[in-house]
């Protein structure tokens, strides 16, 4: 597409996407006085027949559990498709991968960054594992802990190399925990459909209110996008810096010119 069509393209749709813009603000109701009466049903629904304290949570993996679903597999397909697009390709060099640029010094990893890197990494994990493990009790949930588990292993490459980190894990077994995540999401649906008659109905028993083991499977649906959305992130970050170093290693500089060589 050259830029003249583009450029047309933008001018017919862009009128059509403000008028859009404006209908819609104008409709929104004064600014103190919501109208949403779906939100105030579920405040007072959710805690006596879910046992969900957090109903954002009970929303996303309850009563709109198929489109958080929808979600999820969004996020896998995108993941996919960035590692399929930035894998080694044949002209590239799969083996050992130098964490430096050519013809330009790295200095290394400072002692402070590499001590404080490895001393977060234990406190990131136990936080992501809260974060995850309290979703149905408090904000959360696993879309939120997986990122921050996800963090927990780029603090090893900011404490080290991208050696060090792709050392830590095979990526075969990163990918199966993507999608071993995406399909423990289909499997609990799928049980639910077997136990109650419907999709991802909650079929586990509640517990008791405020405890972890409350919610029915709703804590199960949180650890499977937790591993799910971890794994993903972990994935993208090795995609992108294997990718990066391997273009630092193969793109050579042009030679310096010397201003006192006669030209020909």
């Amino acid at each position: 597409m050259t830029p003249r069509t583009r450029r047309l393209l933008f001018l017919a749709s862009a009128p059509v996407l403000g008028i859009v813009v404006v209908a819609g603000l104008v409709g929104l109701p004064r600014f103190g006085h919501s109208t949403a009466q779906y939100g105030r049903v579920l405040n007072a629904v959710s805690v006596p027949e879910r046992h969900i304290t957090d109903v954002v949570t009970a929303v996303n993996f309850d009563y709109r559990g198929v489109d958080t679903m929808g979600e999820e597999f969004i996020f896998f397909a995108a993941v996919a498709g960035v590692v399929l697009l930035l894998g080694t390709q044949a002209d590239e060099s799969p083996g050992h991968v130098e964490d430096a640029a050519t013809g330009r010094w790295v200095p290394p990893t400072s002692d402070a960054v590499r001590v404080l890197g490895l001393a977060l990494v234990g406190p990131t994990v136990l936080f992501a594992i809260y974060v995850i493990a309290h979703g149905h009790l408090t904000p959360g949930g696993g879309f939120q802990g997986g990122v921050v588990l996800a963090t927990a292993v780029l603090l090893v490459y900011l404490a080290g190399e991208y050696q060090h980190l792709h050392g830590l894990y095979p990526d075969r077994a990163i990918e199966g925990l993507e999608a071993g995540g995406a399909a423990a999401y289909v499997a609990l649906g799928i049980a639910g459909l077997a136990l109650s008659g419907s999709f991802l109905a909650n079929w586990a028993p509640l517990g008791k209110l405020g405890h972890l083991n409350s919610a029915g499977i709703v804590p199960i649906l949180n650890v499977v996008v937790g591993a799910e959305i971890a794994a993903g992130f972990v994935l993208l970050l090795s995609a992108f810096l294997h990718q990066t170093l391997i273009l630092r290693r193969h793109v050579r500089p042009p030679a310096p010119v010397d201003p006192h060589r006669r030209q020909p």
